[in-house]
């Protein structure tokens, strides 16, 4: 990919996509990893005297503009972690409102676009909203790994309109992942959770011949516990993957780890009964929602001396404090490493590392879960190929 090097950007407008898409409640911020994850690129094209033209996206906003997905409540916090004042621009992006606000703007000048996907072609990636956010531009900067898996107007296709250039957080994070498919330190270890098996399939089957070690859980671990024989009561699972999970469990019956033990409950509730139970012996209207300790402590017996690591998904229902047990303690483990190069992948794995302030021992915290996902499972990203 082309680097921020190759660039001339003294005095000049730099458009830069950003990965702004954070949670926020009641106006607040909730997790700013994003945005301090953009200010090295942010930064580096300051200090070089160009003046930033900021665009990104905010949730899923359907049929237009919609106060509850407005990046203005960004405008503070960007400007605190900045150091300098960010102007927000409420107009349309692609308006000519907009276009005067940016020109007016010095070297040295931030300024915030309001919610791309408030525009309607910006999904469809349609050329005439291309035309009129390049004119926003002397140059173009991606430095939006969570968005570079979509071929958006915003993010591949204002490349082909404006010199262009990676950022250095989607460098960053290119090649961080890149270690994780080429080449790994052995012994290497996976730990993929999350919901469904058919969400990351791909990522295991593409993994699966390279790693040491693949280590399942959260909901997708029924799938292939009732694959195995084992009664789930009311877990969730896949039935249209059955067949899958059995094969991959024939295939490489030495590296899959599945849970020996879970946390079930009485109903899918914050203040459910528990008990823990076999994983493959839940009773009827019980579900499993976490590990059990039994896996917790095989589990992080399988990470000791590992020195390639990868956690993507939780290993039960993280969003309930009784639930979150072991998917803490999989990340304390993951920190707690030695000499091991670790990543972690996005979404609740994040959130985890950094619920236990360990997050400065990980080698690299992914900002983009999809994204990431898809570069594992050996996928060309439409943004990555549009900086090469």
């Amino acid at each position: 990919m082309q680097n921020l090097n190759t660039l001339d950007v003294a005095g000049k407008r730099v458009l830069v996509r950003v990965d702004y898409n954070v949670p926020i409640k009641g106006g607040v911020i909730q997790d700013d990893t994003r945005i301090t994850a953009s200010l090295p690129t942010l930064n580096a094209l300051l200090e070089r005297g160009a003046s930033l033209v900021l665009m990104s996206h905010l949730g899923r906003p359907k049929g237009g503009s919609d106060p509850k997905y407005s990046l203005e409540p960004l405008q503070g916090p960007l400007s605190q972690a900045l150091g300098r004042p960010v102007k927000f621009i409420a107009s349309a992006p692609s308006s000519d409102e907009t276009l005067q606000a940016v020109q007016a703007l010095q070297p040295g000048e931030v300024a915030l676009l309001e919610n791309v996907r408030f525009e309607a072609g910006e999904e469809k990636n349609d050329p005439a909203l291309v035309e009129k956010l390049a004119r926003l531009g002397d140059a173009f900067v991606l430095d939006a790994f969570g968005s570079a898996h979509r071929a958006h107007a915003s993010v591949s296709g204002v490349a082909g309109k404006l010199p262009h250039a990676a950022g250095t957080l989607l460098q960053t994070e290119v090649d961080a992942l890149d270690r994780l498919i080429n080449n790994p330190a052995h012994p290497y270890v996976v730990i993929i959770g999350g919901a469904k098996v058919s969400d990351k399939i791909k990522v295991i089957e593409n993994l699966l011949p390279k790693v040491d070690k693949l280590l399942i859980g959260g909901g997708m671990a029924y799938t292939f516990i009732k694959a195995r024989g084992g009664q789930i009561g009311e877990s969730i699972h896949e039935d249209d993957q059955l067949e899958l999970a059995r094969r991959l469990l024939d295939e490489y019956a030495g590296k899959i780890m599945l849970p020996s033990d879970v946390i079930a409950a009485d109903a899918f509730d914050a203040e459910a009964n528990t008990q823990v139970v076999p994983s493959g012996a839940i009773p009827d209207g019980w579900q499993g929602l976490d590990a059990g300790p039994e896996t917790v402590k095989a589990y992080t017996a399988a990470l000791q001396g590992a020195k390639t690591v990868f956690w993507n998904g939780p290993l039960g229902v993280f969003e309930f404090e009784k639930f979150a047990g072991g998917t803490n303690a999989i990340a304390k483990a993951v920190a707690d490493l030695s000499g091991a190069y670790t990543v972690i992948g996005g979404g609740d794995s994040v959130s985890a590392i950094n619920k236990s302030g360990q997050a400065d021992k990980v080698s690299h915290i992914s900002t983009g879960g999809g994204a990431s996902l898809e570069l594992l499972e050996g996928q060309q990203l439409p943004g990555v190929e549009a900086m090469q």
